[in-house]
């Protein structure tokens, strides 16, 4: 199909979101199929006292190249491979030293395609120089004897390399672009400021908007890549409709795709799963002076500190619902221990509780019960602060007690000094009642893991479980809830009666639907999702190849 492929992203070798699971496990599938003709680029924003863990550098790969390349003063690359599955191809440019052009690009983009840089502030200078020196890298591959007169594609994803996309369009015609919208900058903007998405989506004009939310220059740099590219792709269902009225063009849906190979198997699943639970009640014991028993019921959310974005808000006021409920019942005396593992500003791991786990059990609660690292912001944070507000205190009586986990579990973190996936093995359900949520990995890595889950039809991932499956858990592992702009008591109350109905089974049935809920995963692997990116890529080829 090609002969050379480039991806340009500021996640490539730089874990900040979920572009970086994009990339980083679909690029197994990539290589398997196409072996070293996909090159992907990323930033050098390390340096030699802070290294990237996932980039290994080569200085055997492209040197034919790299000794006759040529780039503006001071801007460097390097070579290597990414540290992971597939280990593909990696450029790491830095591009510091092109801040300097900024303005003569500003200028040629304004005057070839009306991009507004005039009102840019944040992060905008530094994604378009890094945009601008991985298009350079691109322009001196392509023009290197070696690959000329290839089919070659560069592919782009956000906004934030839009700028590149734009150059390369400018500059190497014979280049076949693609661009993605992973989430449009004004969309999340409008979400952001808690203004109404879904209901007046027909109503919205996304320039009109731009202006209003300040987003003009972002929002004109993504809309003239969109408009521009030879291919334009954009996540899921949900968030084409949102391309199409904002960005005024109808998107290729190109659905995200897991791998398996992060999953352990057989008995080291059950090993790794007891592993991940004895920790996980042994914090909570130190902490809230309570003894857990082995049958706890252990839920989890996660992602991204977007309080309204993420459901964070309706996931609260919903296990405030099942708390209440079930401090009614004296039936039981099973309790539920809820993590709410979202990074926010963090300060360190509270001292008392690292001694409190050393010593093992504890009969006395800590000071302020409820959260396992200090932060900077206890009065502003929005998720400390519905918890005291609701009393979510983890009073002795209470039958559902929250820990909040404000920090990255990134193995060391210093207090569970494991990772995300060993933690999350071990919990019986996980809910992401989201709002805006162009896909939602959380909850595809979820029933990777074998971990039945909740989520919304507003999520990209819900609503393809929804039109595959259905809405119902039984068939899939998933629970999709209606979501709109104006049902949100509904979903608060959905969400509690769905947490107690898992709550509630036996645990051959709970099994039953965990297995269920890793077939669902396979259906969303790589293998299964890579044609769509295959339909994308003939479509940019074939618009080149008419220049």
């Amino acid at each position: 199909m090609f002969d050379l492929l480039f991806e340009t992203s500021w996640e490539v070798c730089n874990k900040v979101g979920g572009i970086y699971a994009v990339l980083s496990t679909k690029a197994k599938t990539l290589q398997q199929q196409h072996k070293d003709k996909v090159i992907f680029i990323g930033p050098d924003i390390w340096t030699k006292d802070n290294e990237s863990p996932f980039f290994i550098e080569s200085k055997s790969l492209l040197s034919d190249w790299k000794v006759k390349a040529r780039f503006p003063e001071r801007m460097t690359v390097r070579v290597g491979r990414w540290n992971i599955p597939g280990k593909p191809i990696a450029i790491l440019v830095d591009f510091k030293s092109l801040f300097q052009y900024k303005n003569e690009l500003y200028g040629k983009m304004w005057e070839h395609y009306k991009v507004d840089s005039l009102h840019a502030y944040g992060d905008y200078d530094e994604a378009c120089t890094f945009a601008y020196g991985s298009a350079l890298v691109i322009e001196s591959l392509v023009n290197f004897k070696k690959y000329s007169g290839k089919k070659v594609i560069a592919h782009f994803d956000e906004w934030t390399t839009a700028m590149g996309l734009l150059y390369v369009k400018t500059y190497l015609p014979q280049v076949a672009t693609v661009f993605t919208t992973h989430a449009t900058s004004i969309g999340r903007s409008i979400c952001g400021n808690g203004k109404p998405l879904y209901d007046y989506m027909r109503g919205y004009n996304g320039d009109q908007m731009a202006g209003e939310l300040n987003m003009e220059s972002k929002h004109s740099l993504e809309k003239a890549a969109a408009q521009n590219a030879d291919a334009f792709t954009t996540v899921s269902n949900v968030t084409a409709r949102e391309c199409e009225q904002l960005l005024e063009r109808k998107p290729i849906v190109t659905p995200n795709g897991f791998e398996l190979n992060f999953v352990p198997k057989g008995a080291k699943y059950n090993e790794s799963r007891a592993i991940a639970r004895e920790k996980l009640l042994k914090v909570a014991s130190a902490l809230t002076g309570e003894k857990y028993d082995d049958d706890t019921f252990l839920l989890a959310t996660s992602g991204r500190c977007e309080f309204r974005n993420k459901g964070l808000d309706i996931g609260i006021d919903a296990l405030n619902v099942v708390r209440y409920e079930l401090n009614k019942t004296q039936t039981s005396h099973r309790k539920i221990l809820a993590f709410i593992t979202v990074p926010g500003w963090t300060d360190a791991p509270r001292a008392d509780l690292v001694e409190a786990i050393d010593k093992g059990e504890s009969n006395t609660p800590l000071f302020d019960p409820i959260i396992t690292h200090s932060i900077h912001n206890f009065d502003s944070d929005n998720i400390y602060g519905k918890l005291n507000y609701l009393g979510l205190r983890n009073e002795n009586h209470d039958k559902v007690k929250v820990i909040y986990v404000p920090s990255y579990l990134n193995g060391n973190d210093g207090i569970f000094n494991m990772s995300y996936y060993d933690l999350l093995i071990g919990f019986d359900l996980t809910i992401f009642p989201s709002y805006y949520e162009p896909w939602g990995y959380t909850p595809l890595e979820s029933v990777a893991f074998a971990v039945p889950t909740i989520t919304t039809d507003l999520a990209g991932f819900g609503q393809w479980v929804a039109e595959s499956l259905g809405m119902e858990s039984k068939k899939s592992g998933v629970e999709v809830i209606h979501r709109t702009d104006s049902n949100y008591s509904n979903t608060v109350m959905t969400v509690a009666q769905s947490i107690m109905n898992v709550f509630a089974l036996k645990p051959a049935e709970w099994h039953k639907m965990s297995r269920t809920a890793q077939k669902t995963a396979k259906l969303a692997l790589w293998s299964n999702f890579i044609k769509y990116y295959d339909i994308a890529y003939s479509q940019a080829l074939e618009a080149a190849n008419k220049r």
